[in-house]
């Protein structure tokens, strides 16, 4: 029950975070001359943290993802070599 609830105010956080972004762009798009610094910011900050996921992830846990990969296909490679 605590990680359903857990789970929704997680949920809850995130769209939230994503309303102030979407706020702070659309405010910077339809009246830029009346934005702030904080808009910026949440604009600009949003944006660096989209690409976080894509691009953080430790060597360990790629190698990790790697070794249950091939546990759970019982091959090292999945290339398709039969074409």
């Amino acid at each position: 029950m605590a990680v359903v609830a857990l789970a929704a105010l997680a949920a809850l956080a995130a769209l939230a975070a994503g309303g102030l972004w979407w706020w702070a762009v659309l405010r910077l798009v339809v009246a830029p001359e009346h934005t702030g610094v904080l808009e910026g910011a949440v604009a600009a900050s949003g944006w660096g943290l989209s690409l976080l996921p894509v691009h953080v992830a430790s060597r360990a846990s790629r190698r990790r993802a790697a070794r249950e990969a091939v546990r759970a296909t019982g091959r090292a490679g999945s290339r398709d070599t039969s074409r």
